[in-house]
């Protein structure tokens, strides 16, 4: 079971078995950084999440193939923060060379590609060490000791703290795990999945044994579904939006999803009811999980980030019966 600290308005929960604390809501830049918010935005948006008490901060290697990094970096630069105060965290595998053979640059977690992308990622991001380190996808192609092993290099070289797993199965989880126990190897302490009304089973079922075995932490991602979940998608794909990006198009067929488009129309009294949005309900329901550890929120603008941190007033009201509420609507469409 998470342990929550509340000492502030924001909670604070252990990262799994480790030490470490980590704010209940976090704030992440994937899709944001560089195609949405520049260093100076991106400066507002961390000072405003860092006064609300967000301390999380996620990022990836591949997030704008590089520019993501370096927008955090800048603003990191320019708030100049006690580096004790925040903590950053950074995922390796699909890789930014777009130019050039992609052997052992792309698509891999090789000990040549790790030990080179984190270098790069710590430039970018102007920082000596960044504190967490995710393997983003697993890697068929490399034997998992080597992977195993490259990370714990990489914390005893005191360029990252914690390393973890981004789905994953829960297998190779296990496999990470044993294998540095067995040899007496930094362990893997955290896994970085999507979680939402939608997208359940993995945190759910396929993970439920890792966190008492292991200690596992979650930190989890799309806890509005890309946006689904906030309504908006509800008569279509507006301008302005996520969906309507151009780098999105993939993702328009899911936000146009019909059945799913009908069961949060159905979960808009229940937010009213609760004294929310639908996108407060959302993130309140993901953070309601003990086994999160912190649930990742994205955000372009500061209005947008304040009202989603308005979820944190949901958290004690739901209740047995609204849980069940919410299941009844939403368990038939979730995967």
């Amino acid at each position: 079971m998470t342990t929550i600290v509340t000492d502030t308005a924001m909670s604070y929960r252990r990262l799994g078995a480790s030490g470490l604390q980590v704010s209940t809501l976090s704030l992440g830049s994937w899709i944001t950084y560089h195609n949405q918010v520049d260093s100076r935005a991106a400066a507002e948006m961390l000072a405003a999440a860092h006064a609300a008490g967000i301390n999380f901060f996620d990022n990836a290697e591949v997030y704008a193939d590089g520019k993501g990094e370096e927008v955090m970096g800048a603003a990191f630069k320019q708030l100049r923060w006690p580096r004790l105060s925040y903590i950053v965290s950074t995922k390796f595998y699909w890789g930014i060379e777009r130019e050039g053979n992609p052997v052992n640059r792309r698509n891999t977690l090789n000990r040549k590609y790790l030990m080179q992308a984190l270098d790069g990622s710590l430039k970018r991001l102007q920082l000596d060490f960044v504190d967490l380190i995710y393997a983003h996808r697993p890697d068929p192609h490399t034997p998992l000791e080597e992977v195993v092993r490259a990370m714990h290099d990489l914390i005893t070289q005191g360029k990252a703290l914690y390393w973890g797993t981004s789905e994953w199965p829960a297998d190779d989880i296990r496999a990470a795990w044993e294998l540095a126990e067995r040899h007496h190897l930094h362990k893997p302490v955290m896994e970085q999945p999507q979680y939402n009304l939608f997208h359940r089973q993995r945190v759910e079922q396929e993970y439920a044994r890792l966190y008492a075995d292991l200690g596992l932490g979650l930190t989890t991602w799309s806890p509005l579904a890309s946006g689904l979940l906030t309504g908006k998608y509800r008569s279509g794909v507006p301008a302005g939006s996520r969906g309507a990006l151009e780098q999105m198009a993939w993702l328009r067929e899911r936000l146009e999803d019909a059945p799913k488009n009908a069961a949060v129309a159905q979960l808009a009294p229940i937010a009213e009811e609760l004294g929310g949005s639908l996108a407060q309900l959302a993130i309140a329901w993901a953070a309601h999980n003990p086994r999160v550890s912190s649930v990742i929120l994205g955000a372009s603008r500061q209005e947008q980030l304040a009202h989603n941190l308005g979820a944190l007033a949901l958290l004690p009201r739901l209740t047995p019966e609204v849980l069940a509420r919410i299941d009844a609507i939403t368990l038939p469409l979730a995967q």
